[in-house]
This record gives C-alpha cells, sequence and structure tokens, in this order.
C-alpha cells in the first residue's frame, strides 16, 4: 500500500512549520503557494488530504474567498478529506461557506500542532 497524500497550500501561513508533522505521520507531501497552483495540480493528482488557508476577502467579484475555486475542484472528488485554517474574526463568514461545501475539519488561529495532528489522524483512518 503507498502512502497517503497530503496537499499543503500555504498562501498566507503566519503558523509553524507543518512538513515535520506530516512526514511524521507517513504522508507523501506536496506544499504550493496559491489556489491557481492547486487547481493545476489537481487536474493530475488527487490527494488524500488537503490542508489549506481561508482567506476572507471582500474584494473578489464573483466569491468572497480564496477557497470557492478549490471547493468547486473538489466536489468532483468528494473522497478528498479537506482541513481548513481560518481566522476566529471570520469565522461567521467561513460558517458560509461550511454550509455549502464539505470540509473535513477548521482549525482556528493560532494553529496548534497538536490540533493539526489529531485531525490529520482522524482523515488517515476515515
Amino acid at each position: 500500500m503507498s502512502a497517503p497524500s497530503l496537499l499543503g497550500i500555504i498562501e498566507l501561513g503566519g503558523y509553524p512549520n507543518l512538513m515535520p508533522l506530516y512526514q511524521r505521520l507517513g504522508f507523501q507531501v506536496d506544499l504550493l503557494n496559491s489556489q491557481r497552483k492547486a487547481r493545476n495540480y489537481l487536474k493530475k493528482t488527487v490527494p488524500d488530504v488537503i490542508v489549506a488557508e481561508y482567506n476572507f476577502q471582500t474584494d473578489f467579484r464573483d466569491r468572497s474567498s480564496n477557497l470557492e475555486t478549490l471547493m468547486a475542484v473538489l466536489q468532483r472528488q468528494p473522497q478528498v478529506k479537506l482541513i481548513v485554517f481560518y481566522m476566529p474574526e471570520f469565522e461567521h463568514k467561513f460558517n458560509l461557506l461550511r454550509e455549502r461545501f464539505p470540509i473535513f475539519d477548521a482549525i482556528p488561529f493560532p494553529i496548534i500542532e497538536a490540533k493539526v495532528e489529531a485531525a490529520l489522524k482522524r482523515a488517515l483512518v476515515t
């Protein structure tokens, strides 16, 4: 059996380097720094887990965050488990997105490695 795969999308950061955690849990990891690159990646590769940030932005013309385009792609890949990091001050906006799209787990900032580890371990067994 091959190692589970994880795509990390780090657009803003502001949290610890989680690569050692991902590797310790046995994931084959790819890291990208934009949703555009993630969309192209997902055309060729379907990871088991995606870890991404929710970035609410009022200046988007046709959406409210960076994740809506990604979510549209993931609708065709429902087996992918999405773990999202979000800012607590935008939780109300993030919850609107959660009503429309399935999100495996959500972790508020500040990001604590133990919470990420617990979410990833659940993703491995479900």
